[in-house]
């Protein structure tokens, strides 16, 4: 029986076989020859054991051997990606947090960079700012150095001078008219000193007022106002008022530091409220000026067993009389008391006395 007989023979018998396990009588029928031919090939063609031909079973081996090869190569390249694939994320997510991590440290190292170099800057600023501004100062200093030397050797020499006078009325001077010219001091208001004296002291009281003014101006290279009040008495007290004020005020605007009146119980009563203007703790005129005041009492001398409080209240009886009672010759245009209060507020920051100076010559005292 030839070989395709027996292929038919053997499909008719299997036929109801594949149809009962569900298999395809096509695949089966075109795959039986294929089977067939091998087998008969292996039935028919005898083995040679000197290995003269090839080997069917070799190749297929070497196939499956590479197909499991590819295989396992396909597998593990899957492994890989997908490993990749789950580790991709947290290897990005260390990356981004150690690029922001240095990002960070260097922002931050930038900003006190910064930082330092605005500190050392503004530092820098303050330093050459207060350099700046020290110059003036200095010069202010040097100059206030000046004044305030050369008014304590012009008192110096005024005390060597007038030796009779007590020590209070130098240190107490001294001490009032200095804090007024140093220039550290912030001038709030002008300097006012009254002095008195009894009839036997009047040359030593209108020298040493003349002297003492000459002094705060010569400090300061300046000259002084003199007003006599003697020149003025018989006046009327609106005139006197109005010659008063310009007198004043013409001199301090004209760069004169310092006036000198003599005989304020001689000026007209209603023209010493000019004072108010020159003399107010608060509102004066001009701040940087001084303002001397002699008042001479009716008393021949005044006992240097006075307090300065009692020296003071003695002043300003006398005025009140003078200047409120119409009684008195001289008198006239009187102010009430309440002005009057006012006024001696104004003119009492300093009441001292002067006492009599033996062989002193009132030359250079007019």
């Amino acid at each position: 029986m030839s070989t395709s007989h027996t292929a038919i023979i053997s499909g008719l018998f299997l036929f109801p076989f594949s149809y009962l396990t569900g298999g395809s009588s096509t695949s089966f029928l075109l795959e039986s020859p294929a089977k067939e031919k091998v087998n008969d090939y292996d039935v028919t063609e005898p083995k040679n054991p000197a290995g003269d031909q090839p080997n069917v079973y070799t190749p297929l081996k070497e196939s499956k051997a590479d197909v499991f090869e590819k295989t396992q190569e396909h597998h593990s390249t899957k492994l890989q990606s997908r490993s990749k694939f789950r580790d991709g994320p947290s290897a990005g997510k260390q990356s981004q947090h150690l690029v922001k991590k240095d990002g960070s440290q260097s922002g931050f190292c930038k900003g006190w960079t910064l930082l330092f170099v605005l500190l050392i800057s503004i530092s820098l600023f303050a330093f050459l700012w207060i350099k700046i501004l020290s110059l003036p100062d200095a010069t202010l200093s040097s100059r206030n150095t000046q004044i305030l030397q050369a008014f304590r050797a012009r008192m110096k020499k005024l005390r060597n001078t007038y030796q009779s006078q007590d020590p209070n009325l130098w240190k107490r001077t001294h001490v009032f008219l200095e804090k007024h010219l140093n220039t550290s001091h912030l001038r709030l208001e002008p300097a006012i000193l009254l002095l008195t004296a009894g009839r036997e002291a009047e040359k030593a009281l209108r020298c040493l007022s003349n002297e003492i003014a000459n002094a705060f101006a010569f400090s300061q290279n300046a000259t002084t106002i003199k007003i006599n009040g003697a020149d003025k008495a018989i006046l009327d007290s609106d005139v006197v008022k109005l010659e008063v004020d310009d007198e004043l005020s013409s001199g301090f605007r004209g760069g004169k530091k310092v006036a000198v009146v003599h005989r304020f119980e001689l000026l007209p009563a209603g023209s010493t409220l000019i004072f108010y203007k020159y003399c107010d703790h608060e509102n004066a005129a001009f701040k940087d000026v001084a303002l001397l005041l002699t008042v001479l009492l009716d008393e021949q001398s005044l006992r240097r067993s006075l307090t300065l409080q009692e020296v003071e209240e003695k002043v300003r009886d006398f005025l009140r009389t003078k200047f409120t009672s119409s009684d008195v010759p001289g008198s006239f245009n009187s102010i009430d008391t309440d002005k009057l209060s006012g006024l001696w507020s104004r003119i009492s920051h300093l009441v001292l006395p002067v006492w009599p100076e033996k062989g002193l010559s009132m030359e250079g005292c007019t």
